[in-house]
């Protein structure tokens, strides 16, 4: 069990916080041709165990999700119906005031003119509801050891907690315990420990949404219970004060007011919008679409992130894991095959397999009439690496270092659904 807890705690510490993309969801016939490749792959993989490491969570881990990336990035750069030659023309949005406004687009190449600009002026941020206790001292304890309760409601339910007072307690244990108890309650609140230099602490109470509902007073509030135990336990803390109320972000839109709950929306289900700031007063920021050159440039600079990305885990990993050489040597081979071919383009293939941009080149490249056909090589790489992240998005395991016990007998070779789950549900430890 612990390590699997290492597994998610590193998952969800290190990628859980990544936006993800309409390309991470499939169609039933796409996961069944998954699962049919995996069980392939399992009917004639030998039997092997796992060398003990500790890292080899990590690297499985990094292996699936650099995969990811560059799949993701694929298929965003593909559109059959347009034809190969315009893989790398997708729109990219931009914002005239990025600190204040950014803007993704996300809509169909085929369904806005690029010279659909628009103009956002943002007049109020969407906020949360903070209530923030009183500052107590930290090493003091102003409650009397005992039981206490309190009340506290949000717009859906309302919930009752329960705390104890030990002789040994501090302001800032009880509060430590609070904050613990409200935030794994899971109810959409958020609570830390606010400190001074003093030595003084107060308990913090924040929202995880922001905005309010026209007939809503608050998102949440706070109340002690009928008792007067409890009425002196609030009155102590404080966190029954709101200290800032819960407000919708407001903004023009081509001159016409708009709200919205959050600061970030879909606008016209083809660009979402982020705000960051506030505008000055009649100082709207321009959204619109970067040139045809620009996003060529900015596609194909993603692409090789990616590519890099999946190279950098192999480097990572290569003193604790002997077999990452293999990651390395897949990934890179699809960036050896056409290194002259890419470097016409400015995209020069280095000595360890990474590739440098050298942006004078390719913006010259994409600019020039016949772009697409010397842009040709790239879809030809980009078709190539999605083939070697897909086998590696498969079976990762294959990547780490591990004992053979015995092969499979040929012809006669079945599916083992255990060492299939290997991956899936990190089943590995210092026994293996």
């Amino acid at each position: 069990m612990a390590a699997i807890d290492t597994a998610y705690n590193y998952y969800l510490s290190t990628y859980a916080k990544q936006s993800t993309s309409r390309y991470d969801s499939h169609k039933k016939s796409e996961l069944r041709n998954i699962y049919n490749n995996i069980v392939k792959i399992n009917k004639d993989s030998p039997l092997y165990k796992i060398r003990h490491s500790t890292d080899v969570q990590k690297f499985a881990i990094d292996i699936k999700e650099s995969a990811r990336m560059i799949k993701n990035v694929v298929a965003s750069l593909t559109d059959a119906e347009e034809g190969i030659g315009n893989a790398f023309q997708k729109k990219l949005a931009f914002s005239s005031q990025e600190d204040v406004v950014s803007a993704k687009y996300v809509g169909d190449n085929k369904t806005s003119d690029n010279s659909d600009n628009f103009f956002v002026e943002v007049k109020q941020l969407a906020t949360s509801q903070i209530n923030q206790g009183n500052f107590l001292d930290k090493n003091r304890l102003n409650l009397r050891p005992g039981s206490y309760s309190f009340d506290l409601e949000n717009n859906a339910s309302a919930y009752e907690f329960q705390f104890t007072v030990n002789s040994e307690d501090t302001n800032y244990s009880i509060q430590s315990k609070l904050a613990g108890l409200i935030t794994n309650a899971d109810i959409g609140l958020n609570a830390s420990i606010a400190e001074t230099a003093d030595g003084h602490s107060a308990l913090q109470i924040e929202s995880a949404s922001t905005g309010i509902g026209t007939n809503e007073v608050f998102l949440f509030s706070v109340s002690p219970q009928g008792n007067h135990n409890s009425m002196a336990a609030i009155d102590t803390l404080g966190i029954d004060h709101v200290t800032q109320e819960a407000h919708n972000a407001v903004f023009l839109l081509n001159g016409h007011e708009h709200m919205a709950y959050s600061n970030e929306f879909m606008l016209d289900n083809n660009f979402e919008l982020k705000l960051h700031g506030t505008s000055s007063k009649d100082n709207p920021a321009v959204i619109g679409f970067k040139t045809n050159a620009d996003a060529m440039a900015e596609n194909i600079q993603t692409l090789v992130d990616s590519y890099n990305s999946i190279l950098q885990t192999a480097s990572k990993y290569s003193a604790s894991q002997q077999q990452s050489v293999m990651l390395y040597r897949d990934m890179s081979g699809a960036a050896f095959a056409y290194e002259k071919s890419l470097g016409n383009l400015g995209l020069m293939v280095e000595d360890n397999g990474e590739i440098t941009i050298d942006k004078d080149m390719l913006t010259e490249v994409v600019s020039a009439e016949n772009y697409e056909e010397r842009l040709s090589v790239l879809n030809d790489f980009k078709n190539l690496l999605n083939v070697k992240a897909n086998n590696a998005s498969l079976d990762p395991m294959r990547y780490v270092d591990k004992v053979l016990v015995t092969y499979k007998n040929p012809g006669k070779t079945f599916a083992t659904p255990y060492v299939t789950s290997i991956y899936s549900g990190m089943m590995m430890d210092e026994y293996c």
